[in-house]
């Protein structure tokens, strides 16, 4: 009651943004209680009806560009990317080509017949991992019903700064951060909903492998969460905190930990119902090579440290190192 109009539809209507709503109701594409209403300021009480013809610009004025693309599956409906490292997902300020969304268009031209080239979903450009791309207009809106019901199950990987204890739900509402427009924040007033569950795999020194399962999917979720509880993703240039690392820690560990300048998150697995069949899909991609050298060089410093600073040949859990290995083959399937 009493909440602005464009953000009650923006919360409903959340594949679009705000700004993009406001620009629909300033031309007249919606009506309040059958009436066309042009205020996105307008109050609203609570009860109304509200109509939305979103005009949403097909991908006709970009270039098809011929870039490497990792497909994991691909059918007349959907298609699955493993997104690398580095690829920007679409076209912007700063990146006004070789996205993803070039890269798709030359994958497949009547892509440009669909909204965003069929991208229903985004990944920042430095995580890696799984997305899910509709080759249909009928597919794209079945898969945006997904996500908006939260259905679509979205698990990623992470290495973060600090020993988290134990995992648990992370349920804070994000919103623009009020002091800089361009990060995230938790917001307890403003803010969208947003919910992180997070488990907790393996311990190192001074760091966590943990897992991730997205309930909600707004922008930056998990960097601004686990910052937000004061563990940040290794890496992460925006969201992290003061450069920390374990004590009398090897120099080449401490040099490889300084090179790694991006967020150690990659989104190892999705599942969601396919679009035309109605089955349920699942997919999965291995973490790419440098999270992997990264958790290799953590274990590695737990065993240096063993051996070297407490005087033991062979790594004893007895001798207060804290730590909690968990092998692949004891995590259950995603």
């Amino acid at each position: 009651m009493g909440q602005r109009l464009d953000a009650t539809v923006s919360e409903l209507v959340q594949e679009f943004s705000r700004n993009r709503i406001q620009q629909w109701i300033k031309e007249g594409r919606l009506s309040l209680n059958g009436v066309p209403c042009l205020k996105p300021r307008q109050s609203l009480l609570g009860g109304e009806k509200v109509v939305l013809e979103a005009a949403v610009e097909a991908a006709t004025e970009l270039e098809a560009q011929e870039i490497e693309l990792e497909i994991v599956y691909e059918d007349d409906t959907i298609l699955v990317i493993n997104k690398p490292v580095g690829l920007v997902v679409h076209p912007g300020a700063g990146n006004p080509d070789g996205t993803l969304m070039n890269a798709l268009l030359y994958h497949e031209p009547a892509l440009r017949e669909v909204p965003r080239a069929g991208i229903v979903h985004r990944l920042d450009k430095d995580t890696s991992g799984l997305m899910v791309v509709a080759k249909t207009l009928q597919a794209q809106m079945h898969l945006v019903e997904q996500l908006q019901r939260h259905a679509v199950e979205r698990i990623y990987d992470a290495v973060l700064v600090g020993n988290l204890k134990k995992g648990g739900t992370i349920d804070k509402p994000i919103g623009r951060s009020p002091k800089d427009r361009k990060k995230m924040a938790v917001r307890a007033m403003g803010g969208k909903p947003a919910v992180t569950h997070v488990r907790v795999l393996e311990h190192f020194r001074a760091h966590t492998r943990i897992r991730v399962r997205l309930e909600t999917g707004r922008t930056h979720q998990i960097r601004v969460h686990l910052s937000d509880i004061g563990f940040p993703l290794v890496g992460d240039p925006v969201y992290g905190q003061r450069f920390r690392i374990p004590k009398q820690m090897h120099p080449q560990f401490v040099t490889f930990l300084r090179g790694f300048q991006r967020q150690a998150l990659h989104a190892g697995a999705l599942s969601l119902t396919h679009p035309q069949t109605g089955k349920l899909m699942k997919w999965k991609a291995p973490m790419p090579d440098d999270m992997m050298e990264l958790m290799d060089i953590l274990r590695e410093d737990i065993e240096v440290f063993a051996e070297q600073q407490l005087g033991y040949d062979e790594f004893d859990y007895d001798y207060g190192v804290e730590v909690e290995w968990v092998t692949d083959d004891d995590i259950p399937d995603y």
